[in-house]
């Protein structure tokens, strides 16, 4: 029995790695050119993304960025609708739900460095206004 939990295990393990790699291949094939992993470019980074979406959310985006963009209600979308294999699809999503974790890390690690308190950040000027 042990045998077979860890052959299992092993087999998961693999098989997810080989989603990785194929996520990776898709990224490089369609998507690089407008998103980054972790950086905004043209298009939101995969670690916003996956911050803000489901997969299946992130799956509909893909197959029919105008009809979502619609539905989450954005006045304009750029991105093209990829004719992808539900295979590559799954990949894709997969891929970019692995950057959950680095948008809520790097917004953590700049508001550990920023120490400044403003007391006032926004004093209302129009009390101050001389009658």
């Amino acid at each position: 029995m042990y045998r077979i939990r860890v052959l299992l295990f092993l087999f998961v393990g693999w098989m997810a790695c080989g989603d990785a790699d194929e996520g990776k291949k898709v990224f490089e094939t369609y998507c690089w050119g407008c998103h980054h992993q972790t950086a905004v470019a043209f298009g939101p980074s995969f670690s916003q993304i996956a911050s803000h979406r489901t997969a299946d959310e992130i799956a509909a985006m893909i197959t029919d960025p105008q009809r979502v963009s619609k539905v989450f209600g954005y006045k304009r979308n750029a991105m093209p609708a990829l004719h992808l294999s539900p295979k590559e699809i799954e990949a894709i999503t997969s891929y970019i739900l692995s950057f959950k974790d680095a948008e809520t890390k790097d917004a953590n690690s700049s508001r550990e460095k920023n120490t400044t308190v403003v007391p006032d950040p926004y004093p209302n000027i129009a009390s101050k206004k001389e009658s």
